[in-house]
């Protein structure tokens, strides 16, 4: 959805070009259909609290105020569970020894560069590492932050947990693409709750797979005035074509304009911001 959407806009002549950003920092994936040339590359890094034995008195302070966990006094130690560690500097900033430093980790890489006519971004996790919301708020700030009123489109990852929370902050609009199944209306129900409750964000809906399944995603998107945006049916082709790495707007071209059409409707939704 997002690159189709992102390059039926390239093709409507944007200046600048759109912007595609994959927030999915455990599992990105839009470089597989736009296969970028990603010439810019930084690090994600941590800072992980490192503690000077010598001046800690064993406190338990920054065991208090660390609300993720991450720090437990122990008989006469101080651990640390650097997976468990947001890098907030709260145990740095309460230490009355001053016996903790922050240091650097290095959790995954940012790299962008351009795609087929588009801005491109993305960030990809290390293997085995933990807390994808620090290195998509880093991504956003490192290409968003200065997009300077060039459209943005966040490809966000699936689910209703913390990196969908920090990929669609600040955001202008949010596109939820569910199916018309009972599994896809409970994700759905859960994000919009998300978006529209917790964020105060305006949301409309793409049914993928329209055809099949139930009545239910209709009659919630009633209920809740949920506007139902597009509808993509249940197609052999598109899928076929999706496992080969090939968008949808390149394996049916007819769709290109659907796509230009779905972003005025969001345009319109969210004030013609």
């Amino acid at each position: 959805m997002a690159v189709s959407l992102a390059l039926s806009l390239a093709d409507e002549g944007h200046d600048p070009p759109p912007l595609l950003v994959d927030c999915d920092v455990e599992e990105p994936n839009a470089g597989l259909f736009l296969r970028p040339v990603l010439d810019e590359r930084r690090d994600v890094v941590q800072a992980l609290p490192q503690i000077d034995r010598e001046k800690c008195d064993l406190c338990k302070r920054c065991s208090e105020v660390c609300a993720y966990g991450a720090l437990a006094v122990v008989g006469k130690q101080v651990l640390v569970f650097p997976e468990l560690c947001h890098g907030c500097g709260s145990c740095t900033l309460n230490c009355p020894t001053d016996a903790i430093r922050e240091v650097a980790d290095v959790r995954g890489v940012l790299e962008r560069g351009r795609a087929r006519g588009l801005g491109f971004a993305q960030g990809t996790l290390n293997v085995g590492a933990a807390m994808p919301s620090p290195a998509i708020r880093q991504l956003k700030k490192w290409v968003v932050s200065g997009a300077n009123g060039r459209l943005v489109i966040l490809d966000g990852p699936p689910g209703t947990s913390c990196p969908v929370v920090e990929t669609i902050r600040h955001a202008d609009f949010v596109l939820l693409v569910t199916e018309p199944t009972p599994f896809g209306l409970h994700d759905l129900r859960l994000a919009v709750d998300v978006a529209r409750g917790e964020l105060r964000l305006p949301v409309g809906v793409v049914v993928n797979r329209d055809g099949i399944g139930d009545q239910g995603v209709e009659d919630y998107c009633a209920e809740e005035r949920v506007p139902i945006l597009m509808r993509i049916p249940h197609d052999r082709r598109i899928a076929e074509a999706c496992s080969r790495g090939r968008p949808l707007v390149d394996a049916l071209p007819e769709y290109r304009p659907r796509f230009q059409e779905l972003y005025d409707l969001t345009r319109r939704k969210q004030g013609g911001r």
